[in-house]
């Protein structure tokens, strides 16, 4: 049996100037560090999204697919996520179940949680599996500097490890379940 986890990193900003896409690239150096996961980024930048299904969206869900687990990164926008993370998660739906969810947020004062909290009741709805700790970079801006390096690495780091260790957790626990009944048999 395979032991490596397979995560799906999404970056769930499109906008231009956007800070997700140095939190992924932190992420990703701290996931490189694993030799039990791998990764693969999953950014909505790469998609075009329209409002019905087309081809971009084909190639989306294979990407959601061969995830085993997902890490979002995600900024707070007006006490939520951004729309576009909406619609990508959307255009899933077995993609996602049975599969856990880790976040990373970010933004100002609260750092993302409130956009955590929105998105955990989503994922629920799709029959995914969101893990209880989370990683949360309050004034972001001043957290990296101009090359997109984490200033102060240590606090996140660890945060991050315990996120990764529950991904990895849940990701082997669902595939040993699913190996023995399929979810889609109980879903």
């Amino acid at each position: 049996m395979n032991s490596t986890t397979h995560i799906g990193v999404i970056i769930g900003s499109a906008r231009e100037g956007r800070l997700g896409s140095s939190v992924a690239g932190w992420v990703g150096q701290e996931l490189d560090k694993r030799s039990d996961l791998t990764w693969s980024l999953i950014d909505p930048l790469e998609f075009d999204l329209p409002a019905s299904m087309a081809e971009e969206s084909e190639a989306l869900c294979q990407h959601l697919r061969v995830a085993d687990a997902f890490l979002v990164v995600v900024p707070e926008y007006n006490h939520s996520f951004p729309a576009v993370l909406k619609q990508l998660i959307d255009y899933g739906y077995y993609e996602w179940q049975a599969k856990p969810v880790g976040f990373v947020s970010y933004g100002a004062r609260s750092g993302g949680i409130r956009a955590v909290e929105q998105l955990r009741p989503v994922f629920s709805e799709l029959h995914a599996i969101t893990v209880r700790d989370a990683v949360a970079l309050p004034n972001v801006w001043d957290l990296f500097d101009a090359n997109g390096a984490l200033i102060e690495p240590e606090g996140p780091t660890q945060a991050l490890g315990r996120v990764f260790a529950q991904l990895a957790w849940w990701a082997t626990a669902s595939r040993l379940a699913g190996n023995e009944t399929p979810y889609s048999q109980v879903a």
